[in-house]
């Protein structure tokens, strides 16, 4: 039996960006994810059903790039947890999507106790 099959498979960027924000959430140390554009510079954690919200990913002649917009638990290290976040969406991305990854941003919004 042929376990090729010819043609192409094409991941939507909101589907990635769920992949994404799945990963972050597992990821010790984060409290929650933020809006990339805080206009009054206060980050405010969405809710786990917008994820996608606090995740930006965009596609680039390299692969895709993505850009996490997180809220950290206060008391870790952020250095450690921002290493962390990359290597476990790293680890999705190239392991369920197979997609080629042309890097990961990681914007720490702000630091919180976890309630």
């Amino acid at each position: 039996m042929n376990d090729t099959i010819a043609g192409n498979l094409h991941v939507a960027n909101d589907v990635l960006a769920d992949m994404v924000g799945n990963a972050a959430f597992e990821c010790y140390g984060v409290v929650g994810m933020a809006a990339p554009n805080a206009a009054d510079g206060i980050a405010k954690i969405l809710p786990a059903s917008r994820l996608r919200r606090g995740v930006v990913v965009t596609t680039t002649e390299v692969g895709v790039h993505v850009e996490l917009y997180v809220v950290i638990e206060y008391g870790t290290n952020i250095n450690t947890v921002s290493q962390n976040l990359v290597d476990q969406v790293t680890f999705a991305l190239s392991e369920y999507a197979r997609v080629p990854l042309d890097g990961v941003e990681v914007h720490v919004q702000g630091v919180k106790v976890r309630k």
